[in-house]
């Protein structure tokens, strides 16, 4: 499978927790603008299809806010695709999109353009929590936004969820399940809060206007989450992601099953047979290296044997299936095998997971590669 992914680095306002490569108006001034970005998104997909010769089997916007660029711009960006690389039969082609800017007719321009494939950043229903994560929507305005894209066509939408904020209550998990059940969505992610160096969330957190999360209320919300989707439907495929029957994404299946894509715009990661690379991060130095008829790189890695089998094992670990045993080396299994009589992970003829190791899943990933670094 190959992908292609988008990033679109521009929002409204910077939410607290957040660290991604985003740039609001006033960080960017007239530095950068969508236009000159659109220009060299362009022109770097032109650019990158002529190296790579391969369709595109799934499509990802993603950033930053993409449904900022307008149904119009988004529609432009997909086509750039479509002229660059191409797109294969029954490409799954997703956008992310900020509730407070979509609407029915926003959808419905999205669905003409050809996106089969809508995801939503609600984090939380409850109105403190997204205050503490200086998220700028209404609680209830994610599930509206569902509302409408399901009224346009959509039958592939997720609702994102962020679980451990501070001050977060049970209750407010509990209330933000119950509707994100009730939209009907066939698609959920739910993740941990992970509170990064620089951000504002992290300096409170250092000042004491909010206290750390908690290690122990991160595994009792995720059993709820979790309880809460098996019971209406849901499966898991990995960690961190569930889906009713046929609603998987296709596309982070590929970054988990350690698939190649390209990934365009400013800061956007890539993987081709082992090389690995990123582009420069501030959209004005974007613009300008691609205006140079450059591809934008920062840096890059070929990724040695070890490196191959280290990711390998990292992400594909993650998912519901699992790897197959002949992947591990005898140290590695052995690891494992202690595991699986804990209950924590099945051994035999591939290696997975338990419901109940998922919460262990990084640590348990740690000390088997660390096994197989020392043979």
């Amino acid at each position: 499978m190959f992908g292609v992914y988008i990033h679109v680095p521009f929002c409204a306002s910077r939410c607290g927790y957040c660290d991604f490569n985003t740039y609001t108006p006033g960080e960017l001034g007239t530095s950068a603008s969508p236009e000159s970005y659109m220009q060299a998104l362009s022109r770097e997909l032109d650019m990158a299809a002529a190296q790579v010769g391969q369709q595109a089997q799934t499509v990802f916007i993603g950033g930053g806010t993409p449904s900022m660029l307008g149904a119009d711009g988004l529609g432009k960006v997909l086509e750039m695709v479509r002229g660059s690389f191409g797109l294969a039969p029954g490409a799954e082609i997703t956008t992310e999109c900020n509730p407070e800017s979509t609407s029915l007719e926003f959808f419905d321009s999205l669905l003409g353009a050809g996106f089969n494939r809508i995801s939503l950043g609600m984090q939380s229903a409850s109105a403190g929590v997204l205050r503490v994560l200086e998220r700028a929507h209404t609680p209830g305005r994610a599930f509206a936004a569902v509302r409408e894209a399901k009224a346009a066509g959509f039958t592939h939408v997720n609702l994102d969820m962020i679980y451990g904020t501070p001050t977060e209550t049970d209750q407010d998990v509990r209330d933000t399940l119950e509707q994100v059940l009730d939209t009907g969505v066939d698609h959920v992610s739910a993740y941990a809060l992970i509170v990064e160096d620089g951000t504002r969330m992290a300096r409170k957190v250092r000042s004491g206007q909010l206290p750390a999360p908690d290690e122990d209320a991160y595994a009792d919300r995720f059993e709820m989450i979790d309880s809460a989707l098996l019971d209406a439907g849901y499966d898991w495929y990995e960690v961190s992601n569930w889906a009713k029957p046929g609603g998987q994404c296709q596309h982070n299946l590929g970054y988990w099953r350690n698939h190649d894509w390209w990934g365009a715009g400013p800061g956007a990661h890539s993987h081709l047979d082992g090389h690995r690379f990123f582009n420069v991060k501030h959209p004005r130095t974007y613009a300008d290296a691609v205006a140079a008829e450059k591809l934008p790189i920062k840096e890059s890695e070929w990724l040695s044997e070890w490196e191959r089998h280290e990711e390998k094992v990292m992400l594909g670990l993650r998912l519901k299936e699992g790897l197959p045993a002949a992947d591990f080396s005898e140290s590695e299994l052995a690891v494992a095998q202690g595991f699986a009589d804990r209950g924590l992970l099945e051994v035999g003829k591939t290696v997975a997971l338990t419901s109940m190791g998922r919460l262990l899943a990084d640590g348990m990933i740690a000390d088997i590669l660390l096994a197989g670094e020392r043979d």
